[in-house]
């Protein structure tokens, strides 16, 4: 490999990391390093580590491993990178029926999460936490990694959208008569539609809560 500019790559790495809302903490993890050391990478103050290390990096970020190393065009290319078990996922702003919420006009980032959450990568999207209902689990802008399908299995955390309005995350259990959605906070009381609500309010689950982000 030619002679590599650690003042690039230590840029590139930087703006890669922050851009997928990843900590200095979960990228030293993922190559077996503390976060002083990735701080140090990021600016290029140091030659002393292995290719390997940035073929990880670069497939946690979810960019091309050349793009770190020279300046080429594609950033996003995946062909010369590592098999990545690491995939990018949208975070939408908001979700709402009639439309396409997963339309490139309606994310606001991305989040990197393990392929293992699903078989099909476009099942996944996340949303940020706004509200207090699910606290203590989930606190406001605490991202949430969402697989689709409207089934779910009692007890399972669920992307609910009601009446066409934003969604809400709640507590789902399926009963004789319909649906009881659960709030962990206790100060919000359990809301429970029938069969015929479901249809005519309507009710749709559009997806179930698989990951959490936090960051601290």
């Amino acid at each position: 490999m030619e002679k590599l500019d650690y003042k690039t790559i230590g840029e590139r790495l930087k703006q890669a990391r922050e851009e997928k809302r990843i900590s200095l903490e979960e990228a030293g993890k993922n190559v077996g390093v503390n976060k002083t050391t990735i701080m140090r990478w990021e600016n290029g103050q140091t030659e002393k580590f292995k290719i390997s290390a940035l073929e990880t990096l670069a497939n946690l970020y979810g960019v091309n491993s050349q793009w770190l190393t020279n300046d080429i065009s594609t950033k996003y290319t995946y062909s010369n990178t590592i098999d990545s078990s690491f995939i990018p996922v949208p975070i939408l702003g908001t979700v709402k029926a009639g439309y396409d919420y997963l339309a490139t006009e309606n994310c606001i980032g991305t989040v990197v999460v393990e392929k293992r959450i699903a078989e099909n990568p476009e099942d996944l999207f996340a949303l940020k936490v706004h509200g207090d209902s699910m606290s203590p689990t989930f606190i406001e802008d605490d991202i949430i990694v969402i697989k689709k399908q409207e089934d779910f299995k009692n007890g399972e955390i669920v992307i609910v959208l009601i009446n066409g309005e934003e969604a809400t995350i709640k507590k789902a259990y399926k009963t004789d008569l319909g649906i009881e959605l659960k709030a962990i906070n206790p100060y919000y009381p359990p809301r429970i539609f029938t069969k015929e609500e479901i249809k005519k309010i309507p009710i749709k689950i559009i997806g179930v809560v698989k990951q959490l982000k936090r960051e601290f």
